[in-house]
């Protein structure tokens, strides 16, 4: 085995790669531009970090690829098969909008189109009794019909199946053998839950995306092989947790926010090695900006999310927020006047204006520039900015049409950046009944930095983290994350009439299951954890929470009682008279892998000489300051920088404004006292 861990992140503008020894060392990272084909940009990141593929042991990646594929709807020939009177479900929706004020905006079409949205003949009622069998004529005309129309993938979703799955496996059955080399999704493997949209809608997502993923694993293997990789590709999960190629191409729906949990699960790390147990994660990439949250060093789990409105995902996912403001993020005008940032966004290319590659519109990074807050050179240099390309961007699309100079316009845009992100850091904060007060601001990507102390005195947030590699934070997360499977089963009752022992039969059976595959991930026994939540509610709720509970369960009445607490927290109401019901049980199925820990500094006092100075222009200042400007990578642990400077680094500029200091910890973090 080597002696390499190596993980990639890719971005809407970079790749990032991170190359960590096993004893934890960081040796090195890298960052490339993102390219159109990702597993170019993969390949070219480790052949430019000197990544020698025999030296790896473990190769980790989060990857945006399901994620595009359902934005961009560069989705397969895909059919869906369901029982009679069915085939509209997922077309009908729940009837509800994502702007309830606008009766004109209309949700995008299905993944699958209605003519490839074919009906058989069977029935299982809501207790899994047998109603009507399964007409197997027919289904074996359907399986010849889409043959004939040379379907990729199909989804399986029949009425009640989450009940009983006998006709849905015996619909695959009939299916595989007619159907050679299609992939198919069944309802009662993908979701075997209530809710007939919710379960089609998450089974017909991964039925798209099977074949997407497939090709991808398969083709980054071989690339990674021919380099001279022997282990296993493993990718990381909506959930924060990793899993093989094999059950990648299981449950690839689980891909589709792989790409932003990596970050969630960095910051946590980060924040909890620190001493902070709440915190805020704040990843800003050159198109968009990343949120999550850590409560009592838990991330939030959401289970119902979506990549475009109307069309849920149900797998457990790590809560993020993510909105269109990055460096690359646009800076316009509406037909009234009033100055806007994102979502649009100029990607990698052309990229900002300062890039020189042919972009004329101004972003948060030619404003950025303007203000003297970024150098004239990113990546160590290999990335020249033009600061006069950025002021005739910033002059042309926002000084002129105002009438204001073209600092005081990049200031503006500067503003209206900080106040998107700014609502978004309420929105998963104070909405959810969390003080702010009470966290630590992690800011990471490219350029969180940039932003994060303006961001964290606007929330009165007292503390900002800035790591070690801002820029490949999000790659350094795939290396934090173990092997995890989350398994449900529906469980309706009420908790006073509900048998405690029935409940811990049936999360023995969920463990059984979990256990299994854990095995077939090759997770040795002593490896392998599980932990158990109940989902609960007031009788007549439609949405429950969930609840952790210990093994054996001989009680529900602790988890009652945990349910009140949490139904206060989230909702600012309990109602302890009102009975409470059982929705459904989840099991957490986690293999423990080794984590690397990074090397703990000596603290001295000694100073250190900034490498310059420059003018800067800083939020609530009407004139620029002068700021000593420091390289990152000469502030040992101890080192303290007060405000005004500027940090630079090879992935990223960290502002500190004046009034505020920055001190660097044990593990070489930057922490920023706001105040």
């Amino acid at each position: 085995m080597g002696s390499l861990r190596v993980a990639v992140d890719i971005g809407g503008t970079f790749t990032d790669i991170c190359i960590i020894d096993e004893d934890g060392s960081a040796l090195r990272v890298a960052k490339v531009p993102t390219t159109a084909d990702p597993i170019e940009g993969v390949i070219e990141g480790v052949r430019q970090a000197e990544v020698d593929l025999r030296e790896v042991s473990l190769f980790s990646h989060g990857t945006t690829v399901a994620t595009n594929a359902l934005i961009t709807r560069g989705l397969p020939p895909a059919a869906m098969v369901t029982t009679k009177g069915f085939r509209d479900v997922i077309e009908i929706r729940r009837g509800n909008r994502e702007d309830l004020w606008d009766a004109y905006a209309d949700v995008a079409e299905p993944y699958i189109r209605r003519r490839d949205r074919l009906e058989v003949t069977e029935r299982i009622d809501f207790s899994g009794e047998v109603v009507t069998e399964l007409d197997e004529d027919e289904a074996e005309r359907v399986a010849e019909i889409l043959r004939k129309r040379e379907v990729a993938t199909v989804a399986i979703c029949l009425i009640n199946a989450h009940a009983n799955p006998a006709h849905e496996q015996r619909l695959l059955e009939i299916l595989e053998a007619r159907l050679p080399g299609v992939m198919i999704s069944t309802s009662s493997d993908v979701l075997p839950e209530l809710f007939e949209h919710e379960r089609f809608s998450t089974t017909v997502s991964n039925a798209v995306l099977s074949p997407l993923v497939s090709n991808y694993i398969s083709r980054l293997d071989a690339g990674l092989r021919d380099g001279g990789y022997d282990g296993d590709l493993v990718l990381l999960h909506s959930g924060g947790g990793m899993m093989n190629a094999k059950t990648a191409e299981r449950y690839a729906a689980r891909l589709a926010a792989s790409g932003l949990a990596a970050g969630a699960i960095a910051s946590r790390h980060i924040a909890t090695m620190c001493g902070f147990e709440n915190a805020i994660g704040l990843d800003m990439g050159g198109t968009s900006t990343d949120i999550s949250l850590v409560y009592e060093g838990e991330a939030r789990v959401t289970k119902e999310w979506f990549v475009e409105f109307g069309y849920p995902i149900l797998f457990p996912s790590i809560e993020v927020l993510t909105i269109g403001a990055g460096g690359g993020s646009l800076a316009w005008l509406d037909e009234t006047g009033a100055l806007h940032s994102g979502p649009k966004s100029a990607g990698a290319s052309p990229g900002p204006a300062a890039y020189g590659r042919g972009g004329t519109e101004p972003t948060t990074t030619d404003a950025n520039l303007v203000l003297g807050r970024l150098g004239t050179g990113l990546i160590g240099g290999e990335m020249s900015l033009d600061r006069e390309l950025a002021a005739d961007a910033v002059r042309a699309g926002v000084a002129e049409p105002l009438e204001l100079e073209v600092e005081d316009a990049a200031a503006a845009v500067i503003r209206v950046a900080n106040a998107n992100m700014a609502d978004a850091l309420r929105l998963i904060s104070i909405r959810r009944g969390y003080d702010p007060r009470e966290f630590c601001l992690v800011v990471f990507g490219g350029a969180g930095p940039l932003h994060g102390v303006e961001l964290a005195r606007e929330l009165s947030i007292p503390t900002v983290l800035v790591p070690l590699d801002p820029g490949i934070t999000s790659a350094f997360g795939c290396l934090l994350v173990d092997v995890r499977h989350d398994l449900t089963r529906m469980y309706l009752a009420d908790t006073d009439a509900a048998d405690p022992k029935e409940i811990e039969a049936a999360f023995a059976e969920l463990e059984a299951e979990g256990r299994e595959l854990l095995d077939t991930e090759g997770v040795p026994a002593d490896q392998q954890e599980f932990s158990r939540t109940i989902d609960m509610r007031y009788r007549g709720q439609w949405r429950s929470l969930a609840v952790t509970v210990g093994s054996p369960i001989d009680s529900l009445d602790e988890a009652i009682a945990t349910f009140h607490d949490e139904h206060e927290r989230a909702y600012n109401i309990r109602r302890e008279g009102t009975p409470v019901e059982i929705y459904r049980i989840g099991l957490r199925a986690t293999g423990v892998t080794p984590k690397p820990q990074l090397p703990r500094h000596q603290k001295s006092d000694a100073g250190v000489e900034p490498i310059g100075r420059r003018m800067v222009r800083f939020d609530g200042y009407e004139d620029a300051q002068e700021a000593a400007v420091y390289a990152r990578d000469q502030l040992g642990a101890g080192a303290r920088v007060d405000g005004p400077a500027i940090i630079e680094q090879l992935d990223t500029t960290t502002v500190v404004p004046p009034d505020v200091t920055a001190e660097v910890d044990e593990w070489l973090n930057l922490r920023i006292s706001v105040g």
